[in-house]
């Protein structure tokens, strides 16, 4: 059965509220303060503000996951309220459709691109609905990082967190490889066998650190479900570098103090005693070591770590603006400067004393001026780190799919097949930089899935039906790009669009062609 999911509102208190918009408001002129500040430094006349029209479509896309029904377009650009964009903002960012558009977004940038199966186990073993939860309840952000890290529910319904380092299926390497980047914003990879070679505070003794606090672990079916054990013993080795030194691996990471841990003389054997354990938080689930190497790193290493907050920040601020204040934003480290360092700083520390609120961040950067600018580059900028333009992106795979089906059929399902069959085209989430290849518009031209959304249209609320059922060609233009696009046809565009219509015999075959040229433009699969 499709799902349309629907919007609702969250219950607060008139007192809540206004602290929160009080809060929210003095973000936002930091923000654009900051902004506005380099803008002027460098000699830079900004891009116009948008359109009420691409406001609407941008902000469906950031914050829903998808475009405006045109409905929601209408009823938008109608509204003469004057803080209608912040109300705007509050509705989708309480919306269930925000709930899905986040979780599958952050599902690929902490657990990466899968095959079908990947998915199925995800939804199986319940990772998906926790991070649904996740940011349902807008549940802090250092809680969810520890929640994953530490993967010891007290409860059922917090079973799917055990699935971040379960799926990596006991490679700790590929654990630490992926802690790194998505919760501390750096990458660590290239430190495996020396020194960082360029970011010298990334040290071989962080790589081997980080994969220490985590090798005592090991997936455990129980009747409570996967679940990821930790011994009390073991774990203990040393590390060689190019040179053929070797050091222990210490319980270390970047930016914070080794945790210590009495570590056995070199022929000495260690006995797995159950004295070295304490009872697990439920029954049925792994015992838990009184010394735990992942709890040192999920309570100590973590909480306060100045990394945590900041790299959170860039991360949002690259998910709606195109790229992050450090660029790449998962390459936080002494080679990438911030382009706007002081900004970076004053965002994290704000987020840390609202209690790691994501939400109020997102809120705070989507009514920001930066956000609001055109997409046409000015003539005095060059360079996209000033954000004095909106930085164009491709949809992600899931964003696009749900609009070619809203578009068209009027409702979308989020386990629709053509959902699957971009995800695999199209997995890149955050690009580091925009390519549309010559396979992705065969893709587009060939897809099965696609067609059908296209070629199934006896019901009567389907975009191709409705374009049947009108009067004129001028109405037919005007009802598909309002639809896909959210504006008006040019002359020469609706000069064209009926000039391929104009046959005295106006056939379903040619507005289906019609509609799927909509369905496969650049237009509909760029955020601008």
């Amino acid at each position: 059965m499709p799902i349309m999911f629907g919007l609702f509102v969250a219950i607060t208190s008139p007192l809540q509220a206004e602290e929160s918009d009080a809060n929210v408001d003095a973000t936002v002129t930091l923000i654009d303060e900051r902004i506005i500040n380099r803008w002027q430094t460098l000699g830079i006349t900004p891009a116009e503000d948008c359109s009420d029209a691409v406001f609407v479509r941008r902000l469906h896309l950031d914050l829903a996951g998808r475009v405006p029904t045109l409905s929601e377009s209408q009823n938008y650009l109608a509204d003469q309220a004057p803080d209608k964009r912040e109300q705007l903002v509050n509705l989708l960012l309480n919306s269930e459709d925000h709930v899905q558009h986040f979780a599958d977004t952050f599902d690929t940038l902490l657990m990466g691109r899968g095959e079908s199966k990947d998915y199925d186990e995800r939804k199986k073993h319940k990772w998906r609905a926790w991070l649904e939860r996740v940011f349902r309840e807008n549940r802090p952000w250092n809680k969810v990082v520890a929640d994953m890290l530490l993967a010891r529910p007290e409860s059922d319904s917090d079973q799917g967190a055990v699935w971040f380092l379960y799926e990596r299926e006991n490679d700790h390497q590929k654990i630490a490889e992926s802690i790194a980047p998505a919760f501390f914003g750096v990458r660590i990879e290239c430190a495996q066998c020396h020194d960082h070679m360029s970011a010298a505070e990334i040290k071989q003794s962080h790589y081997w650190g980080l994969v220490a606090f985590f090798n005592r672990g090991r997936n455990t079916n129980t009747k409570n479900g996967p679940q990821v054990s930790e011994s009390a013993i073991g774990g203990f080795s040393d590390f060689a570098n190019l040179e053929g030194s070797s050091m222990p691996n210490l319980l270390t990471f970047f930016d914070v103090d080794t945790v210590a841990e009495p570590r056995p003389e070199k022929d000495e054997k260690q006995e797995d005693a159950e004295e070295l354990y304490s009872v697990a938080p439920r029954d049925n689930d792994p015992r838990v070591p009184g010394f735990s190497r992942r709890q040192q790193f999920a309570s100590t290493v973590t909480a306060n770590h100045p990394l945590i907050a900041r790299a959170a920040v860039n991360r949002s601020w690259a998910m709606l603006l195109g790229r992050g204040i450090v660029h790449p934003f998962d390459e936080m480290d002494s080679v990438h400067d911030p382009s706007h360092p002081d900004l970076l700083d004053a965002l994290a520390d704000d987020f840390r004393r609202s209690n790691y609120d994501t939400r109020r961040l997102v809120r705070s950067i989507v009514l920001s001026r930066p956000y609001r600018v055109s997409s046409r580059k000015p003539l005095t900028a060059t360079d996209p780190a000033s954000f004095a333009w909106y930085l164009e992106r491709p949809l992600t795979a899931e964003q696009l799919a749900r609009s070619i089906q809203l578009t068209i059929r009027g409702q979308f399902q989020n386990d629709s097949s053509l959902v699957g069959q971009i995800r695999q085209r199209m997995p890149e989430v955050l690009p580091d930089e925009n390519v549309t290849t010559i396979k992705d518009a065969m893709f587009l031209s060939n897809n099965k899935a696609l067609n059908d959304v296209i070629n199934d249209n006896d019901d009567s609320a389907h975009l191709v039906t409705r374009l049947a059922g009108l009067a004129s060609h001028e109405e037919r233009v005007e009802l598909l790009f309002l639809t896909f696009y959210g504006r008006k046809a040019s002359e020469d565009e609706r000069n064209a669009v009926i000039d391929y219509l104009r046959p005295d015999e106006l056939t379903k075959h040619r507005l289906e062609q019609v509609v799927w040229s909509f369905a496969t433009s650049a237009e509909l699969r760029f955020n601008h």
